[in-house]
């Protein structure tokens, strides 16, 4: 014997599936879900045995961020960084995830991964963060930081020489 199922028993079941679904406590987005936005500034590269300054060839990226944190001090940042570089002049996009902890008074210390979108260059980037607070309650912002970053690159080109580069640069920008 076959049986059969109405739509009828098929809606009260969907309706009992939201219902319990609508019981469930909402998470805090507000406590777990944030970003910034700000610009970087190249100021020292090392790579092939040369080292550069941001007045040999002017460089700047304007990174933007969402933000997840967890309950304790971790959280995950996915940073996207269109940048503008002037000799060889060229437009790129740095798909940069990672990890930040905070470890007090404002400050954080973290790790990322560098993914470049229009190159063979990849590699990981340590940085340390200072924030403070934005106290005005109408404000859409809620801090403003200086952060110090180390970017580790490693460029595989098809075809020519393998090159690592080390940066240090210094971000600023403004959370939310």
């Amino acid at each position: 014997m076959k049986s059969k199922i109405s739509y009828g028993h098929a809606l009260g079941a969907v309706a009992i599936i939201l219902f319990s679904l609508a019981a469930v406590v909402p998470a805090s987005a507000q406590d777990t879900l944030g970003g910034h936005i700000g610009f970087v500034l190249p100021l020292v590269t090392h790579s092939g045995g040369q080292t550069t300054t941001i007045s040999d060839s002017f460089s700047i990226g304007f990174p933007m961020g969402i933000t997840v944190k967890g309950k304790g001090r971790m959280a995950f940042d996915l940073e996207l960084v269109p940048s503008i570089q002037d000799t060889p002049r060229q437009v790129g996009l740095l798909v940069h995830p990672g990890l930040v902890w905070g470890i007090g008074h404002g400050f954080a210390v973290g790790a990322r991964g560098a993914f470049d979108v229009n190159t063979a260059q990849f590699g990981f980037t340590p940085l340390v963060n200072k924030s403070w607070p934005i106290k005005s309650e109408n404000s859409f912002f809620k801090s403003y930081f200086a952060e110090a970053v180390l970017p580790v690159r490693f460029n595989r080109p098809t075809g020519f020489p393998a090159t690592n580069a080390v940066t240090f640069g210094i971000h600023f920008g403004l959370g939310f």
